[in-house]
C-alpha cells in the first residue's frame, strides 16, 4: 500500500501520525515547505527518507515497486494533491497495480480564508518564478487579468526554492505592467500580502507601493490581489 500523507502547514494529523507509524518505509519530499526529517523522525519513532521534486515526480519506480509488498508512506508538505499535485503519482501506482491511500492536509489554497477574504471568490492560482534577465515569463499578470475580468480574487504562490518575498512578487508584476501598461497593476494597486499561514500568521494590506515598504519576515510568502471586495471582507481586512 502506498500512503500520501499531507503534513499541511506545520504538523501531520493525528490520522497522519497513526498511519505514517505503522508503514515500514516512510519518505517527506519537501519542496514547498519546511518540515525536518529529525522532527518527523523524533514523531514517528522511525526513519525517514528525504526525497527530492525528481524522485517524486520522475522516477518514483523503486518507490512503487517497495509498496507491491511493504506499507509506504510519502509526506507532503501542504495537501498531497493541492498546491502540489501528485495525481500523476496516484495514477502511475494505478497501473502498477499498487494500492493507495490519501491523507489530506491544511493547503494554502484554504489557509488564505485568515485573510477574511471568501474563499469561493477566488480565481485561478498563479504562481510567480525568481526572474532572470533571460527569464520573466507573463503569465501571472494574464490570470491576474481574467480573474479581474469575472471580479475573482487572484493568489499568487511565491517561489519557494528561492524564497522570493512579497516586495519581490510586486516589482515582478510592476515590471510587467510597465512593458505592457494597461493599468491593470500599478502601485496604487490594493494588495494582500501573507506570511507563514497556518503557522503565526502575518497579513497586511494597502497598496502595493506600501507593501513593499512592509517587512514580512521569513518565507513561505504569498501575494493576493483581490477583486471587488464584500462589505464584510473591507471590514474584516481594516
Amino acid at each position: 500500500m502506498l500512503y500520501l500523507i499531507g503534513w499541511g502547514a506545520n504538523d501531520l494529523t493525528v490520522e497522519g501520525k497513526d498511519v505514517a507509524s505503522k508503514c515500514s518505509h516512510v519518505y517527506l519530499e519537501n519542496y514547498t515547505g519546511k518540515a525536518e526529517v529529525a522532527e518527523l523522525e523524533g514523531q514517528l519513532g522511525k526513519k525517514v527518507v528525504l526525497l527530492s521534486r525528481e524522485d517524486v515526480e520522475q522516477k518514483p519506480e523503486g518507490i512503487l515497486e517497495r509498496a507491491k509488498k511493504e506499507d509506504v508512506a510519502i509526506i507532503f508538505t501542504g495537501d498531497p494533491l493541492v498546491a502540489t499535485t501528485h495525481t500523476d503519482l496516484l495514477l502511475r501506482a494505478k497501473k502498477e497495480g499498487v494500492e493507495t491511500r490519501v491523507v489530506p492536509n491544511a493547503s494554502v489554497l484554504t489557509l488564505v480564508a485568515a485573510t477574511g477574504l471568501q474563499l469561493y471568490k477566488f480565481g485561478k492560482t498563479a504562481s510567480i518564478p525568481r526572474p532572470k534577465e533571460s527569464y520573466h515569463p507573463e503569465t501571472p499578470y494574464d490570470i491576474l487579468k481574467q480573474n479581474q475580468s469575472i471580479e475573482a480574487h487572484t493568489l499568487f504562490l511565491l517561489d519557494t526554492d528561492n524564497h522570493l518575498t512579497v516586495k519581490e512578487a510586486v516589482e515582478y508584476l510592476l515590471k510587467i505592467e510597465e512593458k505592457r501598461k494597461e493599468k491593470l497593476f500599478t502601485p496604487d494597486t490594493f494588495c494582500v500580502g501573507c506570511a507563514r499561514l497556518g503557522t503565526d500568521n502575518v497579513i497586511k494590506s494597502g497598496k502595493a507601493s506600501e507593501l513593499m515598504q512592509q517587512e514580512f519576515g521569513p518565507p513561505p510568502h504569498c501575494l493576493i490581489v483581490p477583486s471587488t471586495l464584500h462589505f464584510m471582507e473591507e471590514e474584516f481586512l481594516a
